[in-house]
């Protein structure tokens, strides 16, 4: 049965709306080589149908997903312009695809009043099919896909060499729950590409940014890793204290897992209708400037996080869990600086045979 992980909707403080700003990094950082990837790789001589779809995988609930369908938008545009196809530029059409307990009222209320494409709602999970065949011409998912949709069953047997006892993601735990962790992901990731090979128009394209790991880095050295064992401690502790107990920390997992370039080249290769045309690691916090400021970062995670944890654990604990995530992330603020710099997101452009 799969899992739904919806961002905190609304416009309150803690909501994901206010507190996304590091995934916004990304859609700057990327900007450049979307437009790039439309100009080289997109040949929309060979569209012929009208209006031009596009969908957003994994949209939350903005404003990220606005800024990045109306740069696409505009690329595809410069690339009509750009073959000569300027009496038969098509009118743009935007499905924003997230779970079913998304807050979409919150995404409609803020779409932009000067968008140059109709909207619509797509929801449902992208673990399955969304579209019909052969309809969508350019699809995009930023910051999703790194969600399994569900919990490995390994993690939660005390009899299993994967009984993931004391933490809550494979980051420091051993290589049964790693193994348990990458088999979910690759099983996921066969469904997501063969559903959307199916939706895709040939020559169609997908652009995914998803947080991912270096070949042969380990978990515990990224910032991610870093930032769910503070948080896996944090909860231990609150344990120690009597404010949970220790066998509710044992049966939380996080539903997250960190690719790397091997292996999401590997599960595109599997599939035989999609073609790699790029594939890089860039660093979303190239563009930060200053240090590390761990009540921003409690902030962004507990906008991502808090659902998956008051589900588990009850709101209750939320404000407490998140303030001394803040402290312990100061702490650790020299792990998250010096560690891995080779970049935490992985830049992929897949384009339909």
């Amino acid at each position: 049965m799969q899992q739904s992980f919806p961002m905190n909707g609304g416009d309150g403080p803690h909501s994901y709306l206010k507190n996304s700003h590091f995934q916004r990094q990304a859609t700057i950082v990327s900007r450049t080589m979307i437009e790039e990837a439309i100009a080289k790789k997109l040949d929309v001589k060979c569209f012929s149908s009208n209006p031009f779809r596009l969908a957003d995988l994994g949209c939350s609930v903005g404003p990220n997903t606005f800024i990045a369908m109306q740069h696409i938008v505009e690329a595809v545009e410069r690339k009509y312009l750009a073959q000569g196809l300027n009496s038969e530029m098509p009118e743009f059409q935007v499905f924003f695809n997230d779970h079913v307990a998304n807050d979409f009222n919150t995404l409609f209320a803020s779409l932009p009043t000067e968008r140059r494409y109709f909207a619509c709602g797509v929801p449902g999970s992208f673990h399955g099919r969304l579209f019909p065949e052969s309809s969508i011409h350019f699809m995009f998912s930023s910051h999703a896909l790194h969600w399994l949709s569900k919990v490995p069953e390994e993690l939660l047997d005390k009899n299993s060499p994967a009984w993931n006892r004391g933490r809550i993601h494979y980051t420091s735990g051993p290589e049964e729950v790693s193994h348990a962790y990458a088999a979910q992901f690759e099983h996921d990731m066969e469904i997501f590409l063969s559903a959307r090979a199916k939706e895709l128009v040939v020559g169609a394209m997908i652009v995914l940014l998803i947080p991912a790991l270096p070949n042969g880095i380990p978990a515990s050295q990224s910032p991610f890793g870093v930032m769910f064992d503070v948080l896996g401690a944090s909860l231990m502790d609150m344990a120690k204290e009597g404010l949970i107990s220790e066998a509710e920390v044992d049966s939380f997992n996080l539903p997250i897992h960190l690719a790397s370039p091997e292996q999401m080249t590997e599960l595109v290769e599997r599939n035989e209708c999609l073609i790699i045309e790029r594939m890089e690691l860039v660093d979303p916090r190239s563009n930060l400037v200053g240090p590390i400021n761990g009540k921003e970062c409690a902030m962004f995670l507990r906008a991502v996080l808090e659902g998956v944890f008051a589900q588990h654990f009850g709101s209750g604990i939320i404000d407490q869990l998140f303030d001394r995530l803040s402290k312990k992330i100061m702490e650790s603020s020299h792990q998250l600086e010096s560690g891995n710099k080779e970049g935490t997101l992985l830049f992929v452009v897949l384009r339909r045979k």
